[in-house]
């Protein structure tokens, strides 16, 4: 697989993800991705982004109830 963006190899590997979002910021350290050994830009398979919407999924559930309790 290449790279979209410098057209160089991917290799498996893990990568971090985080995200700004309703009041809470999420770092995820190492997450299982295809990684270009050229610019380091991370892709996710479709499993890895699943399971990355459904922790934000739980995690909004959980700030919205917080708030709510204010």
């Amino acid at each position: 697989m290449k790279c979209i963006h410098c057209h160089g190899e991917m290799v498996r590997s893990v990568a971090p993800f985080h995200v700004d979002r309703k009041g809470y910021h999420l770092l995820l350290d190492a997450v299982p991705a295809w990684v270009c050994s050229q610019c380091g830009e991370a892709y996710f398979e479709e499993s890895e982004v699943e399971s990355i919407q459904e922790a934000i999924r739980a995690i909004d559930s959980q700030t919205e109830k917080l708030a709510a309790s204010v």
